[in-house]
């Protein structure tokens, strides 16, 4: 009796997990029901989902999934193709395997379930069990088993700490003037983020421009997940034994940077606004009278006319042509700010001719949409149409042939005032069709692919810079991007390095801040500061808004302008070891500012929140930030050896360190074994520096490998050929230093090569190709600022580093030193 009534308990509890099942908002993928494999593809279809599950490389799995069959596959972030790759897939009743020489993959059948493993069998990622996939209405999310102690980092440009667990983030592109440090969303949209535990790491790229949203832990103690308001479950997931491997793979897909022009590493002096023209022309004068390097002065809205995109004030500016060839000739480019916003008025050109073209974006009755912005009321144009990309082009050929040689896209996340743009403003999507709900995150990014294919195609095989506020994954495929509208406080300086730390762990290594603070005012010691750290930025922009205090360097007094002109001086000698780490961005999406975690990932003390904004620049120099106030602080040494940039003192790694601060220097670091090429000072990079080329070599314990690389500077001639490129290796064990052959086909701009050792003592022998070599005592170092401020003028120089220097004849052929 008890017998029969357990099971009709048993059946009334199948009935009503049935029944609930059945009316329940969420629908899981439940289990498999049909499974083909093609090749290096599987697909799946389950009780309530069709599944396609793709190798794409022995390292990275594409997982797709819809309630209906699956569309025809499109993205304009992912630029390549599969990779053909040598994978075995096999089947039971229960499960289906794939393994290649990278890692396995199991999905469970009853019910669907994913798990990625290593090929030793440890979980690197796993689905959360019972909850998987799943749609509430059109939104659909994938949990994501959160394993102990993990850390989650990247997304791109989110506010808030280094490490994202316990915290949740959308992504919706919004104008966010004055944001706070904790403000989310802000104006980008880069869904891929890095997962890190138990000494693996891999990575998540979830692929859909719907809103989308992300929780590492959030109010729950369960999982991490991901997911969007509408459209697919569309992700990669990425597994390498290395951090930067990853950044690789994922930028594989998503492209990489073009090399930039060599003026866009250059100082660049910005503020809303500079008009009119003789204030422009007093701020460039300024800059060379106070020898204050500088390559850039930007021009903000004012320069227009009643803020009419592609039109200039002509009381502000009678002859823009002839000021910006003024400007060229003292060693200036100029930069002007596009929005996409186009005022409705008959009469005005622009508006006539894309009304002309048809090619703003509509509601669904055909009328095009209206919003408010600067000029008014304006259309927008559809940049997902490829006439709407080349009508915007077409206009951008009027600055180009004033000599304009960078373009600012601002205003497009897409922002109108009010925040608030209809979800029913239909787009092109190369002719699919999609609502501003799909197309809102990409707008950004395919405003920049407009203005960058356009001003190239302008500008007769001359790079364009393309600067912009908003974007998607890939937007490192077209510009550099700054991080918007920040304030001139500390917090929000501390901030701008994790949110360009974020970014160059999501593929975008050009990027910057507002150095000095955009709204408000700095003091002296912030802005000082804040100088300092943006002297080792990939983008040094300096950036003030209307009715906020003047922040140009002298500015803050004698102290501050000699503070900061010691540290562009070095940011300009510093070029060739800029100029080659984005060429090293080019090849390998690694980012120019470097989160310690991707050399670092597993010591734990690089997630601590008082350790979470130091940073490599490049790979050698360790930057420690801090304000220009606190008098001592912390910081960390990861493992390794360290050498003080200003004395050349060593300090050992694993270590928490107390240090005396001052205003007058930045807390840098060198890591040993680094390789670091600098040259002459010089004012702008339109003046050639001397003909030495200055090698700097810091005795470590380990290997290193360092790529040179030149070309012009401007062209794109670099892509057939056109570059001088040479390894430099230190072997400690084999105590070398070898130069390999240069590669390409120009010669390098400098004649001779000066060797520097630091820390190989006084009675280094150095033998150059096996012969004797004479080292000399040299204390020139790194030419590295050191304040000499005092009134009185009565300071005595204060004497560099002593380090030992061999002068060498720069041949293209290979050469070795020995010591």
């Amino acid at each position: 009796m008890k017998i029969n009534r357990c099971i009709a308990l048993a059946v009334l509890f199948t009935a009503c997990a049935q029944l609930v099942s059945a009316q329940s908002p969420v629908k899981q993928v439940g289990k498999v029901t049909a499974v083909t494999i093609n090749n290096q593809e599987v697909d799946i279809a389950t009780e309530n989902a069709f599944v396609k599950v793709v190798v794409y490389g022995p390292n990275i799995i594409r997982v797709r999934m819809d309630k209906q069959k699956l569309a025809a596959d499109f993205s304009y972030a992912v630029v390549s193709e599969p990779v053909k790759t040598r994978v075995n897939i096999t089947q039971t009743n229960e499960e289906i395997n794939l393994t290649t020489d990278s890692l396995k993959v199991n999905i469970r059948k009853n019910p669907y379930q994913v798990t990625f493993t290593t090929l030793a069998g440890e979980v690197i990622n796993q689905d959360e069990a019972g909850l998987t996939t799943s749609w509430v209405n059109e939104s659909v999310t994938t949990y994501k088993h959160m394993q102990d102690n993990e850390h989650f980092i990247g997304l791109g440009e989110k506010t808030g700490p280094l490490d994202r667990k316990g915290n949740a983030y959308t992504h919706w592109n919004s104008d966010t003037y004055a944001y706070t440090t904790g403000q989310d969303p802000i104006y980008s949209t880069i869904p891929f983020y890095i997962g890190v535990h138990h000494n693996v790491q891999y990575g998540i790229f979830f692929d859909n421009t719907w809103q989308s949203d992300f929780n590492f832990g959030a109010s729950n103690n369960r999982f991490s997940s991901f997911g969007a308001k509408g459209g697919e479950m569309n992700y990669y997931f990425i597994y390498n034994t290395h951090i930067a491997d990853i950044i690789t793979s994922y930028t594989s897909l998503t492209g990489r940077m073009k090399m930039p022009p060599l003026w866009s590493l250059g100082y660049q002096q910005n503020r809303y606004s500079y008009y009119p023209e003789a204030e422009v022309m007093r701020i460039a004068e300024t800059l060379r009278e106070k020898k204050i390097p500088a390559d850039g002065i930007t021009l903000d809205i004012h320069y227009m006319d009643k803020y009419k995109v592609f039109s200039w004030d002509a009381t502000r500016f009678p002859d823009p042509a002839a000021m910006i060839k003024k400007l060229n000739n003292n060693g200036f480019k100029v930069t002007l700010i596009v929005d996409p916003g186009i005022k409705v008025e008959k009469g005005y050109g622009v508006y006539d001719r894309g009304v002309k073209e048809d090619i703003f974006a509509k509601y669904p009755d055909g009328s095009y949409y209206t919003g408010q912005v600067w000029p008014g009321w304006c259309h927008f144009p559809d940049f997902t149409d490829p006439k709407g990309r080349a009508w915007w082009g077409s206009e951008l050929k009027k600055y180009a042939s004033e000599g304009v040689s960078g373009i600012w896209n601002d205003m497009n996340e897409f922002s109108t005032w009010g925040q608030k743009a209809p979800d029913n403003i239909l787009f092109s999507y190369e002719g699919k069709g999609a609502s501003h709900m799909q197309i809102h995150n990409a707008y950004g990014l395919e405003m920049i692919r407009a203005s960058y294919d356009g001003y190239k195609a302008a500008r007769d095989n001359k790079r364009p810079f393309i600067l912009t506020r908003s974007g998607y994954a890939g937007l490192q495929r077209y510009a550099a991007i700054w991080t918007g509208d920040n304030r001139a406080e500390n917090d929000h300086m501390l901030l701008g390095i994790r949110l360009m730390n974020s970014l160059g762990l999501s593929g975008v290594p050009f990027s910057g801040m507002d150095v000095g603070g955009f709204t408000g005012g700095a003091s002296p010691s912030l802005y000082a500061r804040w100088m300092q750290i943006g002297a080792f930025n990939p983008y040094m922009r300096n950036h003030s808004g209307i009715n906020s205090k003047a922040s140009e360097p002298w500015a803050y007094g004698e102290e501050v302008l000699e503070i900061t002109r010691n540290y562009i001086n070095l940011r300009y000698r510093l070029l060739p070891y800029l100029y080659s780490s984005f060429y090293e961005a080019t090849q390998s999406g690694s980012p120019i500012m470097r989160s310690l975690t991707i050399d670092y990932t597993h010591d734990d003390n690089v997630y601590n929140g008082l350790y979470e904004n130091q940073y490599m620049f490049g790979k050698s120099f360790l930057v420690f930030p801090f304000d220009g106030v606190t008098n001592y602080g912390k910081i960390y040494f990861p493992a390794g050896k360290w050498y003080n940039l200003y004395n050349g003192q060593v300090q050992q790694g694993n270590q928490k360190v107390a240090i005396d601060l001052g205003i007058s220097q930045l807390p840098v670091y060198v890591k040993e074994s680094s390789i670091i090429p600098m040259q002459s000072q010089i004012q702008t990079t339109a003046e050639k520096p001397t003909d030495t080329l200055y090698v700097h070599v810091y005795k470590g314990n380990v290997n290193n490998k360092f790529v040179y690389y030149e070309d012009d500077g401007e062209s794109f001639d670099y892509e057939g050929g056109a570059f001088y490129k040479r390894t430099i290796a230190y072997d400690p064990a084999k105590k070398t230093i070898s130069f390999a052959k240069a590669e390409g086909s120009i010669k390098s701009k400098f004649t001779n090569i000066k060797l520097l050792l630091h820390g190989f003592g006084d009675n280094v022998v150095v033998k150059l190709n096996g012969r004797q070599s004479k080292a000399e005592n040299s204390f020139e170092a790194l030419m590295v600022p050191i304040s000499r401020f005092d009134p009185t003028g009565l300071s005595n120089p204060v004497e560099g580093e002593k380090v030992k220097a061999v002068l060498i004849k720069n041949t293209d052929e290979g050469f070795s030193i020995s010591y």
